[in-house]
């Protein structure tokens, strides 16, 4: 029989292990490289993006499609297992993009990332939906009439 003042050391043992372990689900935080576009392009040529980078760090974030510099940064995300996303209407235009989407993973994340502006609504951002994979290496951007696709090495 354990003695009662070793629960509350296992308890705390047991949190601080789950707590420890690695958030892999929800990763943004690298520079992301814009490799491809799949869609119909309303207003943006594509080509002027593809191989510029988008990049997150913490709080801060620049690039082709977001920028925000320290001014009240957030972001969240919500998990799908793969088909439940593709049955989404408001991920049809991810269809085409199925297969690089579910290689290697169950699951996908789609994230919203906002920047507050520092108090100036004319700095406020929204980028939604960016989606990332369990695989980490791999990001989808829905802009316009398309998705555009990232890497990060």
């Amino acid at each position: 029989m354990m003695a009662m003042n070793t629960v509350p050391i296992i308890l705390a043992a047991a949190f601080g292990a789950v707590m420890s372990a690695p958030a892999q689900a929800d990763f943004i935080d690298t520079d992301w490289s814009v490799a491809g576009f799949t869609g119909e392009a309303w207003f943006i040529n594509p080509q002027s993006v593809i191989g510029k980078s988008q990049e997150f760090y913490r709080g801060f974030a620049q690039g082709v499609f977001y920028t925000c510099d320290y001014a009240g940064q957030s972001s969240t995300y919500t998990r799908y297992d793969n088909d439940a996303f593709f049955a989404n209407p408001e991920f049809e235009l991810f269809l085409p993009l199925r297969e690089d989407m579910t290689q290697g993973s169950e699951t996908l994340f789609v994230h919203r990332i906002t920047c507050e502006g520092d108090d100036d609504p004319a700095k406020r951002r929204v980028m939604y939906p960016f989606v990332t994979n369990e695989a980490r290496k791999s990001a989808w951007y829905l802009f316009e009439g398309g998705v555009f696709s990232f890497y990060t090495p």
